[in-house]
């Protein structure tokens, strides 16, 4: 379980709320935990806390993953004047269950070395 204290303080997050956060890190750790049973997972001598800083890493790609999903992407425009934001829909990614799985493994595998074996 990563603390909502190192997300902020060691891999200096901040996309993801204090509320948000269990349910995030819950599915982050459930999904590493499946790369571990799938995979020889390990973590590089060189990157101090790097099973944390994965769970983080992929936490954000699976909040990025459902708000993106849900129209709530980047802000695509904004206004000053009267307060106006529009955001960036889906339109523009590749959302399919295959694209989001990737991004979650490519964050991971940004702090954890991920052996997939061949043959």
């Amino acid at each position: 379980m990563v603390p909502y204290e190192f997300y902020l303080a060691a891999y200096r997050g901040g996309s993801i709320s204090a509320q948000d956060w269990p349910a995030a890190e819950r599915e982050a750790c459930a999904t590493l935990a499946r790369y571990k049973r799938l995979y020889t997972v390990t973590a590089p001598p060189d990157i101090v806390d790097a099973e944390s800083m994965a769970v983080c890493a992929m936490a954000e790609a699976l909040v990025f993953n459902a708000q993106a999903e849900a129209g709530q992407g980047a802000v695509a425009s904004a206004s000053i004047g009267s307060v106006s934001t529009s955001y960036a829909g889906a339109s523009g990614l590749d959302m399919s269950a295959k694209a989001q799985a990737k991004r979650v493994y490519n964050a991971c595998a940004l702090y954890l070395d991920i052996y997939r074996g061949c043959g």
